[in-house]
C-alpha cells in the first residue's frame, strides 16, 4: 500500500524519473564541496508532500538526496517520532489553528489534551507529542504544515501516519538494500568486471528541544543512540550526522557514540541550554574562529543559517563573510540551511515574480553558496536541488 501511495504522490507531483545521487568522495571531509556537495532532504521531500512522513523520505531518496533529515521528539511512552516540533497543532489566541502537522484538532477524543506549555521560553497552546502514547499518535494523520505556501501538498493531507524514528531507519535500510542489489547487478558480464560500489543513503536526525525533554525525564540521547547502534550506525564514518541547536546534548552524545555530530547555528540568538545555564555566548560568538575551534572539539561540522555565510541586505544577498573559510580552517564541514524554491523563501535576487508561492531560481541560490565552498545543504525540493548540484559540478 505504501508503494502505491508513493507512486501516486510521485506521479501527481510530476517530478520525472527517479534520480540516484552521484558517487562521491569521503564522508564528512571539510572543503570537499568541489568533489560532491551533500544533498540533505530537509524533513524529506517536504516541498512536494507533507514533511516528516515516510512518503516524504522515500520520495527524497528517489529524487537523489544523499541524506534524509528527521526532526526527533518523543512520545509519552518514550518512543522517538519524526515531527518538526513536539507541538503537533498550535492554536491562536482565538482558538483557531495557527499551524498543524497533524489532524489532532479534529479528534474530539483528544480535546482534553489541549494545553499551554513553555517550550524554550515560548508559550505555546496546542497538543504535544509527550502527552500521547505512540498508539494514540498512530491514530492521527499528517498534514501540510504551511498550506498557504504549498497548497498542492494539501492533496496528501490525512494520507500518512506519524512515523517513528525506527520506521525511518527501516525505510532507509530498505532503500540501501535495493541500491546494493542494483549495484551488484550493474556489471559488465562480458568482461567480468566487478560491480560498481554504491553510496548508501544516510540519516541526519536532529534532537529537538533536548533540554526541555531532559527536564521532563525523557532525554532524547539514550533512545537515539540505542536505535542508531541497533541499525548498524556505530563508526565515525557511518552515513549519519546527529545535529542540534544546543551544545550540552552534543557534548553528552560525544561521550556516548563515535558517530559524527553537527552543531547547528542560527543567524541570531543563542543555544537554549546556554540560556538555562547563564552562558551569555551567542551563535555569533560560536561562529567566530575561537568558537569554531571549541565546536571542533566535539563536532564534525556546523549546520548554519545561510545568512551566517552571506547576510541579507534589504532582502538581497550581501557580502559573504569569512565563516566558511574559518570553519574549514577549524577542520569543520559546513552545511547550509534551508534552500527552498518558493519566492517567499528565496533571497530577492532569485525571485521569479511577486507571487510568494511561485518557484524562483533555486539553482542560482545553490550555485552561489557552493561557489563559496559550502560542503552540503538542506533543501525542501530534492529534485530541483539534485539538478542544481549536477549542473554546478558539470560547470567546474
Amino acid at each position: 500500500m505504501l508503494r502505491l501511495i508513493l507512486s501516486a504522490a510521485l506521479a501527481a507531483a510530476t517530478l520525472g524519473a527517479a534520480m540516484l545521487p552521484a558517487t562521491a568522495g569521503a564522508h564528512g571531509r571539510p572543503g570537499s564541496a568541489a568533489a560532491s556537495p551533500l544533498l540533505i532532504a530537509h524533513r524529506g521531500a517536504s516541498g512536494y508532500v507533507p514533511e516528516h512522513t515516510l512518503a516524504a523520505y522515500w520520495l527524497a531518496i528517489e529524487q537523489g538526496a544523499d541524506f534524509v533529515e528527521p526532526d526527533l521528539v518523543i512520545t509519552k511512552d518514550g518512543v522517538l517520532v519524526a515531527r518538526h516540533e513536539n507541538a503537533i497543532a498550535i492554536l491562536n489566541a482565538d482558538g483557531t489553528v495557527r499551524e498543524a502537522t497533524t489532524d489532532v484538532a479534529d479528534h474530539p477524543e483528544f480535546a482534553s489534551r489541549k494545553t499551554t506549555k513553555i517550550i524554550d521560553g515560548v508559550s505555546i497552546t496546542g497538543w504535544f507529542t509527550e502527552d500521547f502514547t505512540l498508539a494514540e499518535l498512530k491514530t492521527l494523520r499528517a498534514r501540510e504544515r504551511i498550506p498557504a505556501l504549498r497548497p498542492g501538498n494539501t492533496r496528501f493531507n490525512d494520507m500518512f501516519e506519524v512515523p517513528t524514528f525506527e520506521e525511518v531507519l527501516q525505510l532507509v535500510q530498505q532503500a540501501n538494500e535495493r541500491r546494493r542489489e542494483e549495484a551488484h547487478a550493474d556489471r559488465d558480464d562480458r568482461r567480468g568486471r566487478p560491480h560498481r560500489g554504491f553510496r548508501p543513503i544516510g540519516v541526519y536526525p536532529e534532537t529537538k528541544h533536548p533540554s526541555y525533554f531532559a527536564g521532563l525525564g525523557q532525554p532524547l540521547e539514550e533512545p537515539l543512540v540505542r536505535l542508531l547502534h541497533k541499525y548498524g550506525y556505530r563508526d565515525a564514518d557511518a552515513p549519519v550526522f546527529i545535529q542540534s541547536f544546543e551544545v550540552g546534548n552534543l557534548r553528552k552524545l560525544k561521550r556516548m557514540t563515535r558517530l559524527p555530530l553537527v552543531q547547528l547555528m542560527d543567524a541570531s540568538g543563542r543555544p537554549y541550554d546556554f540560556v538555562l545555564s547563564g552562558d551569555t555566548r551567542t551563535y555569533a560568538d560560536l561562529a567566530k574562529p575561537a568558537g569554531l575551534a571549541e565546536v571542533a572539539s566535539y563536532a564534525r561540522g556546523v549546520g548554519v543559517n545561510t545568512a551566517v555565510m552571506i547576510p541579507l541586505v534589504g532582502g538581497r544577498l550581501g557580502t559573504p563573510t569569512s565563516f566558511v573559510k574559518d570553519a574549514h580552517a577549524a577542520g569543520l564541514i559546513v552545511h547550509g540551511w534551508t534552500f527552498r524554491a518558493e519566492n517567499y523563501f528565496l533571497p530577492n535576487d532569485f525571485d521569479s515574480s511577486s507571487d510568494p508561492t511561485a518557484l524562483g531560481d533555486l539553482s542560482g541560490q545553490i550555485r552561489t553558496f557552493l561557489n563559496l565552498g559550502m560542503d552540503g545543504f538542506f533543501s525542501d525540493q530534492s529534485f530541483l536541488a539534485r539538478k542544481a548540484i549536477d549542473a554546478w559540478k558539470a560547470a567546474q
